[in-house]
């Protein structure tokens, strides 16, 4: 598969429920920007964005401050 022209990626990166309260990067945070880097890469998508909401579980709608 080829990438269209100027195609480009933001990755988001979400906390595992199953990685809180861990201290320094979760697991699950560094295991979603190898896998979605990596996709990137095959897809000839350069990544110009990252975000993490590393500390706050997908599981919650809180606002995170």
């Amino acid at each position: 598969m080829t990438a269209e022209a100027g195609c480009r990626a933001a990755l988001y990166l979400r906390l595992s429920r199953d990685d809180t309260g861990r201290a320094g990067e979760s697991e699950s945070i560094a295991n979603q920007r190898s896998l979605l880097h990596d996709y990137a890469l095959r897809q000839g998508w350069p990544v110009v964005a990252e975000y993490a909401d590393d500390g706050v579980s997908g599981t919650t709608f809180d606002e995170v401050r």
